[in-house]
């Protein structure tokens, strides 16, 4: 397996060391591009959505991140009302999305009646189909930013929709967003390695913002490959328009770079 003379671009914000070695092992180029700013806790804004929540109640709670779950908990401990939290969690309807939100929510004795069956916003979408929506209140734990396909379909089937995002993105560097579509659009780029999708979500606010939507989808088309590290980062391409997206099975960043490697190895590099 070998990524030789390929330039190997990663898209993530943390854990660049250990992936940047893992492609020079594979006599690649690493080149390290964050296309996602940093992330926050929310935690003012969170402290008010549960004082929401508790009061005017909600019909279904879906929650689409252990971490956020989790987070949620902590802020209720925090301003004393977490057995009134969990309470109303024990007792409302609970969909989730992912294995980890989960074995979050399994941790304080729930089962969700509705989850997805492949980790993604659209499956989990799937399996919310056969419920009646229409004039629930539906509380969406999201992780930083809006996930408008899911807040969409609920909203179309009648529901009326209360997100809350326990985490909080700030916007990727400019400049880092500006260098990474110029050398994308130049070819300097072989492939592009997506950890999270809200790097895709970044990347493509902008390009649409600065009028590079041909140039980078010709790139992506024609040249440079998309990895994604799993199933969440691939809809993610895949609903941005991109169509060749190699993934691992194995939802792990070194897995990923393995992956990629032996679909050069596969294609000869071609």
């Amino acid at each position: 397996m070998s990524l030789h003379n390929k330039r190997v671009v990663l898209a993530a914000s943390r854990k660049t060391d250990e992936m940047s070695t893992l492609i020079e092992k594979q006599n690649g180029t690493p080149i390290v591009r964050s296309l996602q700013g940093t992330v926050f806790l929310n935690d003012h804004q969170v402290k008010d959505d549960i004082d929401r929540i508790l009061q005017e109640k909600c019909d279904w709670l879906i929650f689409t991140t252990g971490i956020g779950a989790n987070a949620l908990i902590d802020v209720a401990e925090e301003i004393n009302k977490k057995e009134l939290f969990l309470q109303m969690i024990h007792r409302t309807k609970v969909a989730t999305r992912g294995y980890k939100t989960f074995a979050a929510l399994k941790k304080i004795g729930v089962t969700p009646q509705v989850k997805d069956d492949d980790g993604t916003i659209k499956g989990l979408i799937a399996s919310l189909k056969p419920i009646d929506f229409n004039g629930k209140r539906v509380m969406i734990q999201l992780h930083g930013e809006n996930a408008p396909t899911l807040i969409t379909y609920l909203e179309e089937e009648g529901a009326t929709v209360i997100p809350v995002l326990p985490y909080k993105h700030v916007e990727p560097n400019l400049e880092t967003l500006e260098l990474f579509c110029q050398e994308l659009i130049r070819n300097e780029m072989d492939a592009v390695c997506f950890t999270a999708a809200v790097q895709v979500r970044s990347l493509f606010k902008y390009v649409q913002q600065k009028g590079y939507l041909r140039e980078v989808m010709d790139a992506f088309h024609h040249h440079t490959l998309a990895v994604a590290v799993g199933k969440v980062t691939s809809e993610a391409l895949y609903e941005a328009g991109i169509e060749r997206v190699i993934q691992p099975e194995l939802e792990r960043m070194g897995a990923m770079i393995i992956e990629l490697s032996r679909y050069y190895e596969k294609t000869k590099g071609i």
